[in-house]
């Protein structure tokens, strides 16, 4: 009898890549249809119509992140948008980037340059963490003045982050650019929140209640919301 050929697998091996390759099958299904998003698939688009094929892989990059985050705990959602958004941009000021004092850039931006200012990385988070689905009631984008140069320093600077409320009365954890882990806002003694805002409140100092609409206080939140409805985002 002629041997078989040492390449070929035995049955117990070849039920192990078929199964194996069913499991990649079902997890690659699983991906296609998380990402299949209509908000994104627009943003893509128009990363194609404006931008080379450089820009539309950062988009396609970001989408598999977030593809990757679905079913996950909103815990782990906010680590691992933190974490891609830090790693992925550098951060550089709006005079650099954009020649401008103070330009809130869009995700879609913002992944064009690889670079953006603290407001850049908040939107993007925000954005990111609503387009998984956590509500917007538990984000805020928080406008603080971050004391510089050591403990004893006076200086402060403007500084933006976002702030993330389990429930309306949980002490915020703090995602921010400028510190790798998430800490709750008690242990950044460094910041000094001055008003927050989201889609549907803004508030001022430590107020409970909101005093107004982003819209009517915020000239560049309704510039911003402009041009992301432009790239496909509805807020």
């Amino acid at each position: 009898m002629t041997a078989a050929p040492a390449c070929a697998p035995t049955l117990p091996r070849a039920r192990h890549v078929a199964r194996a390759l069913r499991c990649a099958l079902a997890a690659l299904a699983v991906c296609l249809v998380a990402s299949a998003d209509p908000t994104l698939d627009k943003v893509e688009q128009a990363a194609r119509l404006r931008y080379d094929t450089q820009v539309v892989e950062r988009v396609q990059t970001w989408r598999a992140a977030l593809a990757g985050m679905q079913g996950k705990s909103e815990a782990e959602q906010l680590r691992d948008t933190n974490d891609f958004f830090n790693r992925q941009v550098q951060f550089l000021d709006d005079a650099v980037v954009w020649q401008q004092k103070d330009y809130w850039a869009t995700p879609l931006e913002m992944l064009a340059k690889r670079a953006g200012d603290c407001e850049d990385f908040v939107i993007a988070k925000y954005l990111s963490l609503r387009q998984l689905g956590v509500a917007d009631e538990k984000l805020r984008l928080i406008y603080v003045r971050a004391k510089i140069g050591g403990e004893h320093s006076s200086l402060t600077q403007a500084h933006m982050v976002l702030g993330y409320y389990e429930t309306p009365t949980s002490e915020p954890r703090v995602l921010d650019n400028l510190v790798g882990d998430i800490q709750p806002a008690s242990r950044r003694t460094d910041l000094f929140p001055v008003f927050s805002f989201n889609s549907s409140g803004l508030w001022v100092g430590g107020a409970s209640t909101a005093s107004a609409r982003p819209t009517e206080r915020l000239s560049r939140w309704r510039d911003l919301l402009a041009r992301l409805r432009d790239e496909g985002f509805e807020q």
